[in-house]
């Protein structure tokens, strides 16, 4: 029974892994205590993602980029975040902003910003919440006023992961004030536009090498072929977009889990108590045993909703949201008690783990907190 490979990953899947692995211990994993203690965007580690090829692995080949499917794009993402989380949000958060052009952009807009981002020249954000607009985003305020070939943007974006780095944003602005859902559009916004800005880094308790802060559209003028699919239809984009993107936060929750794992793993087996390693007790052995296996059932359920996002099954929402909530339920979990099996050392910044614990966190929070994951899911199910 040799070659039966069902529920086993493809070959081209694990040397992908091996690839990214490779290039993340050797050029990612020596910056990531560095960013996080500093606050300051990893550099280095774009500079070795983008010469590997792993910054937005999912662009299309026809539009320069390596054309990883979904599968292998969670992969890469979930190996940067075993090294670096903050550095995993750069193919994480090039394929959220890039994604809504994917989906619904005209195939002069995929030329003209896709070929860019794959050639490394410039990152994707995503402009989604606001400051009264977060788990209830068709509330948002800013609005795109059509001024002859022009849309002209007025209003602010909160929580942008990589504002002010990226070069390019797909902002979502109300065009029709009466429509509520229905009079959100989406657009491409460039950082050089005239009138955009951007407010201070906020002061976060994890994820820190990455900048997150507020964007500021100020009588911003773009052409009319910046909108990104039909006027009316940007948040059924958006919401699409999440779908897909959900499970790259499922996969980073992975990768800061696993390496929370790893490194606790080698801890117990070297630390030594009452006359033996602390691996050697049955108490510790529990909690490892229950850690590796809550990460192998969130993998599962993670590559499983990455397939779906491939092929586009009509499920992709329940599954989306399924793993990405479990798989962030189980990241803070695995995280807390990697810092318990360190004990006072855990809780230091010595160590890498209290680190993972606290870049674990953000991934039960956004794109959509896991509250609103379990509503979305009950939905789904209820619908059936």
């Amino acid at each position: 029974m040799s070659d039966f490979d069902v529920y086993q990953l493809p070959e081209d899947h694990e040397t992908i892994r091996a690839a990214v692995r490779e290039v993340c211990d050797a050029r990612v994993a020596p910056n990531a205590a560095e960013a996080d203690e500093n606050a300051e965007f990893p550099k280095a580690s774009y500079d070795a993602l983008r010469s590997s090829d792993f910054h937005a692995p999912h662009i299309p080949v026809e539009y320069g980029g390596a054309g990883a499917d979904a599968l292998a794009t969670a992969i890469v993402i979930e190996e940067v975040a075993r090294a670096c989380a903050s550095s995993s949000l750069i193919p994480a958060v090039n394929k959220l902003g890039t994604m809504p052009l994917i989906l619904a952009g005209s195939e002069e807009l995929k030329r003209k910003y896709l070929t860019p981002v794959a050639a490394g020249e410039g990152m994707f954000s995503y402009c989604l919440s606001e400051p009264e607009a977060g788990s209830d985003a068709a509330s948002m305020t800013t609005r795109a006023v059509r001024d002859g070939d022009y849309w002209v943007l007025n209003g602010v974006k909160r929580w942008i992961t990589n504002a002010g780095v990226s070069e390019y944003y797909t902002v979502f602005a109300v065009t029709d004030p009466g429509a509520r859902s229905r009079g959100i559009s989406a657009f491409v916004v460039e950082k050089s536009d005239e009138g955009v800005s951007f407010g201070a880094p906020e002061k976060k308790l994890g994820i820190k090498g990455s900048p997150t802060c507020e964007v500021y559209f100020d009588n911003v003028r773009i052409p009319l072929d910046r909108m990104i699919g039909a006027e009316g239809t940007g948040f059924a984009t958006a919401m699409k977009t999440l779908d897909h993107t959900r499970v790259t936060i499922a996969a980073q929750a992975l990768g800061i889990a696993q390496g929370a794992l790893d490194f606790a793993k080698g801890y117990v087996k070297e630390r030594t108590q009452f006359g033996k390693p602390v691996a050697d007790f049955q108490g510790v052995q529990f909690m490892l045993a229950d850690m590796g296996m809550k990460l192998e059932a969130a993998r599962q359920l993670t590559y499983v909703a990455a397939g779906k996002s491939e092929r586009g099954d009509t499920d992709l929402t329940y599954f989306g949201a399924a793993a990405k909530c479990f798989a962030s339920d189980a990241a803070m979990e695995i995280t807390t008690d990697a810092v318990q099996l360190l004990g006072g050392y855990g809780y230091t910044r010595d160590y890498p783990v209290e680190r993972m614990m606290r870049d674990a966190k953000i991934t039960q929070i956004y794109e959509g907190t896991n509250q609103v994951q379990r509503i979305v899911m009950a939905r789904q199910l209820l619908k059936d």
